[in-house]
């Protein structure tokens, strides 16, 4: 712990993503404006595993937020959108963290609408973490995946700025779980055995309960990809077991993209993320 505070304090100053504000409407919008232009946006969403398409929808998502600010729908869609655009479909590091910022900047704007959050903060007394406790159900959506986003971003930039931003990032996915524990495939169980793998061991690395998470998130929904995938990438990496590598990326490889229709372009993204994983064997294994 003493040293998880010292590497805390030695990047104190680390560069921080977006503010948590509103932003002004730009013009009044008529009902059935705003209503045309989401409409064509959703029309666009489901095509979201075409890097094309998923870019014209966040266009048309930005444009209905610039209407109405306030649609806590709109901007978590602009940022789950943003999440799926570095995490599904660019492959460059530098293009990761872009999408993942933007993401991070429309977590934010989302989290800002709830007023008693965003009160807490412009007080000044207190820093997100202990914020997060105002969040209500309302703001689930955003507060996942804004963790979500907020977690990539900071763990591919670096262990330093991964620690700065740690405490928020266990802070929403907590709320999330206290909230709603079920969101997204049982989402806050696969953070949490993502995480207590992840960690270093001088930061509380548990591959025990790391492995109880995930099982708890596969028993609940076994069809989602996404866990197989985190099992294998992150437990059986840690605990250098390749049989069960082999076994839940070999599930993955064979499994139809289908099961869970509304996740489909998800799912898409995690069977090449296995077929990566596969590839790269030599490279997390001894032997």
């Amino acid at each position: 712990m003493r040293s998880v505070l010292l590497l805390l304090a030695l990047v104190g100053c680390a560069k921080q993503t977006g503010t948590y504000e509103i932003a002004a409407p730009s013009a009044p919008a008529a009902a059935d404006a705003k209503a045309t232009a989401k409409a064509e946006a959703d029309a666009l969403w489901p095509a979201r595993g075409d890097k094309a398409q998923l870019q014209a929808a966040l266009a048309r998502y930005e444009a209905v937020y610039a209407m109405d600010p306030t649609d806590r729908e709109v901007a978590g869609r602009l940022l789950r959108g943003w999440y799926f655009l570095g995490d599904g479909h660019e492959t460059e590091k530098e293009a990761k963290l872009a999408a993942w910022a933007t993401a991070i900047d429309w977590g934010k704007k989302c989290l800002a609408i709830n007023p008693e959050f965003k009160g807490l903060l412009d007080k000044g007394d207190e820093d997100e973490a202990s914020a997060a406790r105002a969040l209500t159900v309302e703001d689930v959506p955003c507060t996942y995946w804004l963790s979500s986003s907020l977690g990539k971003w900071a763990k591919m930039s670096g262990l330093t700025t991964t620690l700065k931003h740690l405490p928020t990032v266990k802070a929403y996915m907590t709320r999330v779980g206290e909230l709603d524990g079920t969101y997204y495939y049982n989402g806050p169980d696969r953070y949490w055995g993502a995480y207590y793998a992840a960690i270093p061991s001088f930061a509380g690395q548990d591959l025990g309960k790391s492995k109880e998470y995930f099982d708890k998130a596969i028993a609940a929904h076994p069809t989602f990809l996404g866990t197989h995938v985190l099992v294998a990438t992150e437990w059986a990496v840690k605990s250098q077991d390749k049989k069960t590598f082999l076994a839940e990326l070999e599930l993955v490889k064979n499994a139809p993209v289908d099961a869970i229709p509304e996740v489909q372009p998800e799912m898409e993204a995690e069977k090449r993320k296995a077929a990566e994983a596969l590839a790269k064997i030599d490279d997390y294994f001894a032997n």
